[in-house]
């Protein structure tokens, strides 16, 4: 993996010359005021997807010299406002300015939490014909995932173009939940078979060790908090995950005041903290 810091001034390429390149958008936690928030843009060839768009997203983009509406396909682990923020700008945006459907990568069950729970209020009524309210699919390009029936936990696969990604469920939401089928909708996801991406997690070895075991996976980037409780894998908790796998574990959506921290994220052996504006490439 090689790494290197986003050029001020310059305008963010969604494409390069075949690599896989992923590029933290930001690695704040939800209420990180140093940092954005932690969305993922991901860019291999002449493809490219967003993992969420938080409220912060859009001016995010802005700052590397793209307009949110220069992103043509999305995907989105989770319903918090730091993941989905921003996604009644790009519907408003695409349909009345860009005039255009960015696609979405979405399975049907989550479709309806997003579409229902979050963003129907602000984009449902803005037309109406012949009774008729507008819809999801008014907005985004809609692309379903194929379950993987082969694989436990709850998990679904597709491609954008040369970018795989597998997309699994997870233990996020609320607190109390023991397993991932009784919390609320959340996924990580796989990102051509080599590189986890968990968003955001409680503390869930299953999850790491069972996908590091089924797949080559060669880097890791877990949410983290500097503290143990709520719905946040913890520092301290991660520590009790093999050698081997805080070798190759980048933390990410981490509070500020990360500096305090730092010492003891190497002292456990960790790859170190996720940096923003910064370009991973494999």
């Amino acid at each position: 993996m090689e790494t290197r810091p986003f050029s001020a001034g310059t305008q963010l390429s969604l494409t390069n010359d075949g690599r896989l390149e992923l590029f933290f958008l930001g690695v704040g936690s939800a209420f990180a005021k140093r940092h954005y928030q932690t969305n993922l843009l991901i860019v291999k060839g002449q493809d490219h997807v967003l993992v969420d768009c938080g409220t912060k997203c859009p001016q995010a983009l802005y700052d590397v010299g793209l307009p949110v509406t220069a992103i043509q396909n999305f995907f989105i682990t989770h319903s918090h406002s730091d993941h989905i923020g921003g996604l009644e700008e790009v519907a408003l945006l695409g349909r009345y300015m860009a005039k255009k459907k960015p696609v979405m990568i979405i399975a049907e069950a989550y479709q309806h939490i997003l579409w229902d729970m979050s963003l129907r209020g602000g984009c449902a009524h803005n037309e109406e014909q012949a009774g008729d309210i507008l819809k999801f699919s008014d907005f985004f390009e809609v692309r379903r995932p194929r379950h993987m029936a082969d694989i436990p936990r709850l998990t679904y696969d597709t491609e954008v173009g040369s970018i795989g990604l597998k997309m699994m469920r997870t233990k996020h939401i609320p607190d109390s939940s023991g397993t991932w089928e009784s919390s609320f909708w959340s996924c990580g996801v796989i990102i051509d078979d080599r590189i986890l991406f968990t968003s955001d997690t409680r503390y869930d070895p299953e999850l790491v060790l069972s996908y590091c075991k089924q797949f080559p996976i060669e880097v890791i980037f877990h949410d983290c908090q500097f503290f143990t409780g709520g719905v946040h894998a913890s520092l301290e908790e991660l520590a009790g995950l093999p050698d081997d796998i805080r070798a190759r574990m980048y933390l990410v959506h981490y509070g500020d005041n990360w500096e305090q921290f730092e010492p003891r994220v190497a002292e456990l052996g960790f790859a170190g903290l996720t940096q923003q504006m910064t370009h991973y490439m494999f």
